[in-house]
């Protein structure tokens, strides 16, 4: 017998996204547009969040899409169609939204494996200005999104789970074996806190990263701070930055695969000079991962990111970055994002900050974000700004 979340669960689950995620926290306001990016496959869990946007005064603004029918469009699409952007409608969309709430759920995780990676990146391009009008509307403090997962068969046999041992990792890593599980984010997030303004308050020039098959210098920059605990991602236990992408030199090899535009890339190893990507190779999935990193800016980083063992709960590989990237386990874990940058790492305003000006501090601009992860044992060594040095990660744990 197939596992089926139960209706009181989703209702939970919905709870945590609709009235705690969005709005940094604070939930969703009588009145604002909340635009829900649900597959087809996961919808018990879009019934469950418009109930719950309904509930809360909100107006739901439903994006409903079929399952198995991407394949053929890469298939049959001419480069014209790959590149076409409907400007008109993502405006008006982006115009009109408060908040955005999309599902991670798929029936085929493979369904475009073997597609060209040039014909996957047209798209991703293409779709650039709709990801620029997103960022700039979040900058102002006039947008929210949050991002959540739906277990499904497809999903748990990719990584060898029964779907009911599947949706065990997504309950317990999103606390819903809990009677308020919001209430258990709200702690979990102080902690967090704690932690971040520890990190931030140490003044880091530089951070190096040593672990097997792995030697890496990542210059912070100034006027940056660390982030986490935002509810941008449910489940969400990882504290990050946005690091001056001119300063990352050395290597690191990723241990999880990762799935990304419907292809698997597994044993990634990027080498960086001068902050560009000089060597990218994988076992399997390096069509993909080159043509990544060929789009425009993708060779530089956009994120750096570690997660304590003891606050994530999350213990299995999910093949989802959304899990993946907050692992656990024996040594936590640490992720780069090649990419665009997390404009709100800056420390001031970030509305007020020109292109031009986000350029000279180093914060990268991309079509692009994608998190690789390595969950091999490092060490993590901050260079400060009074020339002095100091470990903040050793052994799976922050030291501060």
């Amino acid at each position: 017998m197939t596992y089926q979340p139960s209706a009181d669960l989703l209702d939970s689950y919905a709870d945590v996204m609709i009235n705690f995620a969005l709005n940094s926290g604070e939930g969703v306001k009588p009145g604002e547009v909340v635009q829900l990016r649900v597959p087809e496959v996961a919808k018990p869990f879009l019934i469950a969040l418009r109930r719950a946007v309904l509930k809360a005064g909100a107006h739901p603004l439903v994006f409903y899409t079929p399952d198995d029918i991407a394949r053929e469009f890469y298939e049959l699409a001419s480069d014209e169609q790959l590149s076409f952007f409907a400007e008109k409608y993502h405006r008006g969309t982006v115009d009109q939204i408060d908040h955005t709430v999309a599902i991670l759920a798929e029936t085929n995780k493979r369904e475009l494996a073997g597609i060209p990676g040039k014909k996957l990146m047209a798209v991703q391009k293409a779709h650039k200005p709709y990801m620029d009008w997103r960022r700039d509307k979040e900058s102002a403090g006039h947008y929210t999104w949050t991002l959540a997962l739906y277990g499904t068969q497809a999903m748990a046999d990719e990584v060898g789970l029964s779907l009911e041992d599947y949706w065990h990792e997504i309950i317990q890593a999103c606390y819903l074996d809990e009677a308020k599980p919001a209430e258990k984010w709200k702690v979990l997030y102080t902690e967090l806190y704690m932690i971040k303004d520890k990190l931030d308050a140490l003044g880091i020039d530089r951070l190096h990263v040593e672990a097997e098959d792995t030697d890496l210098w990542v210059k912070i920059g100034p006027k940056r701070k660390w982030l986490g605990g935002s509810g941008r991602n449910i489940p969400s236990f990882e504290l990050f930055i946005s690091p001056d992408w001119r300063g990352t030199e050395g290597r690191i090899c990723f241990t999880e695969p990762l799935y990304r535009y419907g292809a698997l890339i597994k044993g990634a190893y990027l080498e960086f000079k001068d902050g560009c990507v000089t060597k990218a190779t994988a076992t399997e999935g390096e069509d993909v991962l080159r043509e990544m990193i060929a789009v425009e800016n993708a060779d530089k980083i956009g994120e750096f990111s570690l997660t304590d063992r003891r606050f994530s709960r999350i213990t299995k590989f999910m093949g989802e970055t959304l899990f993946d990237e907050n692992v656990g386990g024996q040594w936590g874990n640490t992720h780069l994002a090649v990419g665009a940058a997390y404009r709100d790492s800056y420390t001031g305003d970030p509305a007020t900050v020109s292109d031009e000006q986000w350029a000279e501090m180093g914060y990268n601009n991309s079509a692009v974000h994608t998190d690789i992860v390595a969950t091999s044992n490092r060490v993590v060594t901050a260079h400060l700004a009074d020339g002095s040095t100091q470990v903040i990660y050793r052994d799976g744990e922050f030291q501060v």
